[in-house]
């Protein structure tokens, strides 16, 4: 496991963290399609706290894209960077989300993150922050909507509905199972919200949420068990 510390410089008020979006954010990439769904590597990454004994891990977790199979994993465990701010939870998690990304083996190619991309109040979730920083392409798929609107989707798998905020869609609510309860996917950098709803349907052969998901949770919390025993 990689031991992290806080970056020099990383932002330590609400102020530089919104400074640090509102630069990075002009950087996110659109148009780009991404990789193709089932194809190279798909990799899940998320993130446990201990906020009593200041601890945070971060879990990364290759998969075949074809089968799904792991290929490959990896954690890092640091100090918490930032105080817990919704629209600002990135700046909590991206130290040691790095770190283990960079501990990976292989390429991890796109990666997947628990949370939001362009939706998000300022347009600059997790995934695209760490979409910029790294250059790899991502996407968010999230359990709830955050602030946005939408209409519930048909209830088979693969239906679909706009989420919206009142510029317009911010990305999508998909059924990924059916009669359950949707996810909130978005586009986090480099991929396009059509192909990340793709990847989505490609990872969720059996479950409501991601298999990239599901894994670097279950890597997580073990780490954190772990690191804090």
């Amino acid at each position: 496991m990689t031991t992290v510390d806080i970056p020099a410089g990383w932002p330590a008020t609400e102020e530089q963290a919104r400074a640090v979006q509102d630069e990075l954010r002009e950087r996110v990439v659109t148009d780009e399609p991404g990789p193709p769904p089932g194809t190279g590597h798909v990799t899940g990454v998320d993130v446990a706290y201990d906020d009593e004994r200041d601890v945070v891990v971060a879990a990364a977790v290759v998969l075949d894209a074809a089968g799904l199979a792991v290929v490959a994993e990896a954690t890092a465990v640091g100090r918490v960077s930032f105080p817990y701010v919704p629209g600002l939870l990135a700046f909590r998690e991206i130290p040691t989300v790095l770190a283990a990304l960079e501990a990976l083996p292989c390429p991890p190619g796109l990666v997947v993150c628990d949370g939001y991309g362009l939706a998000h109040p300022r347009r600059f979730g997790l995934a695209s922050h760490l979409g910029v920083l790294t250059g790899l392409p991502t996407i968010g798929v999230a359990k709830n909507p955050f602030t946005f609107t939408y209409d519930d989707p048909g209830s088979a798998r693969g239906s679909s509905s706009p989420l919206r905020a009142d510029a317009g869609e911010v990305g999508r609510v998909l059924r990924t199972r059916d009669g359950v309860k949707p996810v909130f996917v978005s586009v986090g950098h480099r991929v396009t919200l059509d192909n990340a709803c793709a990847h989505t349907l490609a990872l969720t052969p059996e479950y409501r949420l991601p298999e990239t998901t599901r894994r670097a949770d279950a890597l997580c919390r073990r780490a954190l068990r772990e690191a804090t025993a």
